[in-house]
């Protein structure tokens, strides 16, 4: 198991340069844009900001999930074909658990922190208005 995670580690540090390195700067920014996007939609409708409600809220757990999905599935999708493209043309093969890791790490992540951080903000303002 300790070598599973070393090789991984490594081969996601290979990816700072090289091929395709750009998608580690556009991909957290698409992210991002969705997530403030999602954010400032759950504050006009009155929610809890989007993380927080995940795990405070259980009941409404699953809608939130789907709805989370919904607005970071194309950019999830993006950064696992994009990886899948980098080790084709960097190591010339295939690790599936590495390309989901990194749209992990490029999308996922930052969306949820990203849509809360929105909401509170955009309440934020209406109020001082």
């Amino acid at each position: 198991m300790q070598i599973t995670l070393a090789n991984i580690a490594t081969e996601l540090a290979a990816r700072l340069d090289g091929p395709l390195h750009f998608r580690l700067f556009l991909q957290p920014i698409m992210a991002a844009i969705f997530a403030f996007r999602d954010g400032r939609i759950d504050a006009k409708k009155g929610g809890t900001p989007f993380g927080w409600a995940i795990f405070t809220e259980p009941e409404h757990r699953r809608f939130l999930i789907q709805e989370g999905w919904k607005g970071v599935s194309k950019v999830f999708i993006l950064a696992i074909v994009l990886d899948f493209i980098y080790q084709f043309i960097a190591l010339k093969s295939f690790n599936p658990l590495n390309a989901i890791i990194v749209g992990i790490l490029l999308a996922i992540i930052p969306y949820v922190a990203l849509r809360g951080i929105a909401n509170r903000l955009t309440k934020r303002r209406r109020r001082k208005q």
